[in-house]
């Protein structure tokens, strides 16, 4: 039995670490948004959003696009076009007649140029992984996918400096990376789709952020086209740049409201030779936070992510996607990481973090894997429940920062709000590491009801608590009435200010980010 196992090899250190033995796990697949026009329209789940007074697309407009582009990259068919309207949770759906798929950047300032000069509105689109419709149109945007936009351009192996075309899938590039001892600095559960520009025009977080810190400090350079089609070219590859305003930062985490990100130069660390992963069930959400605080001192530099998951988050990937478990049934659940040079060295500060825990009966299950294909399994289970939770039906999402002390608390406190028999589960995991709470209330269906109780008491609760309503997800459309709770007026006004000068027209991702445009 497992539990027997890790219990006693309490008395013996160099036991400790026990594989996982059974079952494949699978992995999510991002890359299949829920593209049905059974998803109801934006535009009429929400009525209160007006189309901007842009033009409509015309036979004039798809004939000059073809003169930018071949016929075969300007997509004007109803089905092939349908998933590029829907955002792969089935929260929003758009009516976009046309998408736009170059290869270059030349093209992009092109289609920028034209689409200025016209007044029609775009919606720059990468993979199309985003949780707060940032991604998709609202009404008739004309979609520019960076797909194509696939290169590597180099790599400077001495430093780790990678420059690459936006449209490069996060994964790949991480393997590409993995060949020669580098790797991403940023892991996300959808990294088999997502694409390094839109990771980068969301400021995206992931699992390990705790080690290796946010985009803003690893992306080095950006290279971006803005609504007038002027490019801008930041693509620097130097660790110091300290000349004049830096001005990449207006890309990063601005959503394709400034710019269009089409190159991006990113510091990449070296791989490590060692990785353990320890998958461990608790009692109490004060045992999570103890187990976080030990790790943080027991563990120090070998440290690179702490998640958390409650008992409903993990059972959502065990019962929803028939994943193994592998460990007995608990409140809570941890997954640490250690990533180190020196794997003799990792296993023994491992070891004692564990039996120390497990001795004053904070941990009371556990299991460790250091074989890469066993870690994997382990990933799978946490990286899995973003998928299990589509199973249930319709999700609300909220992904805020929290301090630590109040990380859980607002759980709880839901349960008490919403009716049993209207929600299927009201459950949290996340990076507690970071403070980000990933709060998620599954419903059979999309529910009004289930949202005014919800919304805005979400986001009053994090206010209040000084936290953010977006910690890594983004504003996207979802969540620019709400921007308010976090940022106050003179920054939104100073966000409009710059976006007035850069976009004069408004052509670039309308309806998302700042509240105005609604």
């Amino acid at each position: 039995m497992l539990r027997q196992i890790l219990i006693h090899t309490v008395a013996r250190r160099a036991a400790i670490v026990t594989l996982i033995q059974k079952g494949a796990v699978r992995g999510i697949c991002h890359s299949q948004p829920c593209c049905s026009s059974d998803v109801e329209l934006t535009s009429v789940r929400y009525p209160g959003v007006q189309r901007g007074s842009y033009s409509q697309l015309s036979d004039k407009h798809v004939q000059h696009f073809k003169s930018i582009l071949p016929k075969e990259r300007v997509i004007t068919d109803e089905d092939d076009i349908a998933a590029h309207n829907v955002d792969w949770l089935g929260m929003v759906r758009g009516a976009s007649q046309i998408v736009l798929k170059p290869k270059t950047t030349e093209e992009v300032s092109a289609i920028l140029k034209y689409c200025n000069a016209e007044n029609l509105a775009v919606c720059p689109q990468g993979g199309n992984t985003g949780l707060v419709g940032g991604s998709v149109p609202v009404f008739d945007e004309v979609v520019i996918s960076t797909s194509l936009m696939n290169n590597i351009i180099s790599l400077d192996e001495l430093s780790g400096v990678l420059v690459c075309q936006a449209g490069c899938i996060l994964e790949n590039l991480d393997s590409y990376l993995s060949e020669r001892g580098l790797m991403m600095p940023l892991d996300l559960g959808a990294k088999g789709t997502c694409q390094i520009g839109g990771n980068v025009s969301t400021n995206a977080g992931g699992i390990r952020l705790i080690r290796y810190g946010s985009l803003q400090g690893s992306v080095l350079g950006i290279e971006a086209v803005m609504a007038d089609g002027e490019v801008i070219d930041c693509l620097s590859s130097l660790k110091k740049d300290n000349t004049g305003y830096h001005l990449k930062h207006l890309f990063i985490g601005s959503e394709g409201t400034l710019g269009i990100v089409t190159k991006v130069a990113i510091q990449c660390p070296p791989s490590p030779k060692a990785v353990n992963v320890a998958f461990l069930g608790l009692d109490t959400f004060d045992d999570v936070l103890r187990t976080f605080k030990e790790a943080r001192s027991g563990l120090g530099e070998i440290l690179s992510s702490c998640e958390m998951m409650d008992m409903l988050a993990l059972d959502a990937a065990t019962t929803n996607l028939n994943l193994q478990r592998p460990i007995g049934e608990f409140p809570f659940y941890m997954l640490i990481e250690t990533s180190g040079s020196n794997g003799t060295h990792d296993e023994e500060k491992l070891t004692s973090f564990l039996e120390g825990l497990m001795g004053s009966g904070i941990i009371h299950d556990g299991t460790v894997a250091s074989e890469p294909s066993r870690i994997k399994l382990m990933w799978k289970l946490r990286e899995g429940i973003t998928e299990g939770l589509l199973h249930d039906g319709y999700v609300f999402k909220y992904d805020i920062s929290l301090p630590h002390n109040s990380f859980y608390a607002i759980i709880p406190e839901l349960k008490t709000r919403l009716p049993a028999e209207k929600v299927g589960r009201i459950c949290g995991y996340g990076h507690v590491g970071d403070g980000n709470l990933h709060l998620n209330i599954t419903t059979p269906k999309f529910d009004p009801a289930v949202l005014k109780i919800v919304e805005p008491f979400v986001f009053e609760w994090t206010s209040k608590l000084k936290g953010s309503v977006s910690a890594e997800h983004g504003i996207g459309f979802k969540k620019t009435q709400y921007i308010h709770f976090s940022k106050s007026q003179s920054s939104l006004n100073l966000m409009k200010d710059i976006k007035k000068l850069m976009d004069p027209k408004g052509i670039l991702n309308p309806y998302k980010v700042l509240p105005a445009q609604h």
